[in-house]
């Protein structure tokens, strides 16, 4: 948690930026398991981390902007909570350290918004993803839970999104710390994976460097033989000579801060000429758009720069034909990679992806609706103080591969018989944080092995332990 003047003066900012009404921020309650005890892990809602920093269940933020008030609602705690989990804060002790004075139980606040709302005042709030805050909004402000999402205040969600884009020096440090938590996930897998290996195995090596600094995951951990798979989860696999190991994690810090990490490396230690070729064309596209990152510049022109060298790469190996600017505008190049370049990083992994891609990523302008393309969670023209990650990847997804070819897509642009010489080859990405500078561009956290020697130095612990 920061000092109480961060979030005061968060506050401070947020109310400037919405002008009158209320706002009602919404806490995340408990998620249960199997049963009400057994719940899944405790996430807090990350807005509600950011104005409030609390890490407690059951919680309800309200800005009153006409009476210049500010409260906390939710249920203390009782003597039976003490004996199951030990010595607990008050509500009002733990809303101090905000700076909020006044707190009250959930029958308060629905009292609050029932006579806001009976008086016509604009109750704001933001588009909610628990369904037990759909169904309390439902309820609170009788709407049909079908409509709660519809009713969102446009003036609330931007003027949270433009605080939250914009990383202060206090969170900076903090995505620092994050990152290079993650880059010791990833460290440890690279000096352990082994043939043999299951996934598993190395994920549980992933997971335990986390622990080691008291962090969790930012996301489910992608490690996988089978990296042509984007979001690949299963940890079920052997891994085998001659495999590419594709190592895609983050670190969450106990107050949000996140880190999201790709690496890419050879299971048995060094990368066969074919894969080596192919990864010195994934470090050709991650410099190229590391050459023109800058704030003025829209990430759409940075993704489409990568675009290109990925497209005049695939020309020179001859798995592609044509004019590379051509290639590009057809989208074609989507085949070897059909995601987008990167997205907002901050107290989400995908930071605030709740409140939409467009408000987030694209400031309100429509998305392209392009293969590939329409897969750039951001789009829109970077400022100082921005974070976000760069990962370009490269995969030959057998499927796809086969779907173009049956369907004539991009036809003119494509080798398809050199292109079906890669079938077995899986895929490769990789990925690094970065904040705008006012002179440029950093990229968060210690160094990373990014290069071919680099990894292949790294790996040789692996089989020297």
């Amino acid at each position: 948690m920061f000092k109480r003047d961060t979030y005061m003066e968060r506050r401070r900012k947020l109310r400037e930026a919405v002008g009158e009404g209320l706002i009602l921020i919404c806490g995340n309650d408990e998620s249960p398991m199997s049963y009400a005890d057994n719940c899944y892990p405790f996430t807090q809602d990350s807005t509600f981390l950011y104005f409030y920093g609390i890490d407690r269940a059951g919680l309800f933020g309200v800005i009153d902007l006409d009476n210049n008030k500010e409260y906390i609602f939710g249920t203390d705690f009782t003597i039976d909570d003490t004996v199951w989990m030990g010595p607990l804060s008050f509500l009002r002790e733990e809303a101090k350290k905000c700076g909020i004075e006044e707190t009250g139980e959930i029958s308060d606040l629905t009292a609050l918004l029932s006579e806001a709302k009976s008086q016509g005042r604009r109750i704001h709030y933001t588009s909610q993803y628990r369904h037990l805050n759909i169904i309390n909004l439902s309820k609170w402000l009788n709407l049909g839970v079908d409509e709660v999402n519809e009713n969102i205040s446009e003036e609330l969600t931007y003027a949270v999104v433009n605080l939250r884009n914009v990383k202060t020096q206090e969170e900076i440090a903090e995505l620092e710390r994050a990152t290079n938590v993650t880059r010791e996930m990833h460290l440890a897998a690279m000096k352990y994976a082994k043939p043999g290996m299951k996934e598993h195995e190395v994920a549980a090596k992933v997971a335990e460097a986390a622990k080691k600094f008291n962090a969790t995951h930012s996301f489910f951990t992608i490690c996988t033989r089978n990296g042509q798979t984007l979001h690949n989860h299963n940890h079920s696999n052997t891994l085998q000579e001659g495999d590419l190991l594709l190592l895609d994690c983050g670190a969450r810090l106990d107050n949000g801060y996140c880190g999201d990490m790709t690496s890419t490396m050879p299971v048995s230690g060094k990368f066969t000429e074919k894969q080596g070729d192919i990864y010195s064309l994934l470090m050709e596209m991650y410099d190229s758009a590391e050459a023109v990152l800058k704030a003025g510049i829209t990430f759409k022109e940075v993704h489409l720069k990568v675009c290109r060298t990925l497209a005049a790469g695939m020309v020179d190996r001859g798995l592609m034909v044509g004019d590379i600017d051509e290639i590009v505008a057809s989208g074609a190049h989507a085949l070897f990679m059909p995601h987008g370049l990167g997205h907002m990083i901050g107290m989400d992994v995908h930071d605030m992806e709740n409140f939409g891609e467009k408000i987030v990523g694209y400031n309100g302008e429509e998305k392209s609706t392009q293969f590939g393309l329409k897969s750039l969670r951001l789009g829109r023209e970077l400022e100082v103080g921005f974070a976000f990650t760069v990962e370009p990847g490269i995969y030959f997804i057998p499927e796809l591969i086969a779907k173009w070819k049956k369907d004539g897509t991009n036809a003119e642009f494509l080798n398809f018989d050199r292109i079906e010489e890669y079938l077995d080859f899986g895929g490769m990405r990789h990925e690094g944080d970065y904040i705008i500078t006012e002179d440029g561009y950093r990229r968060l956290g210690d160094r990373m092995p990014k290069y071919i020697d680099e990894i292949e130095e790294v790996r040789r612990e692996a089989f020297t332990n």
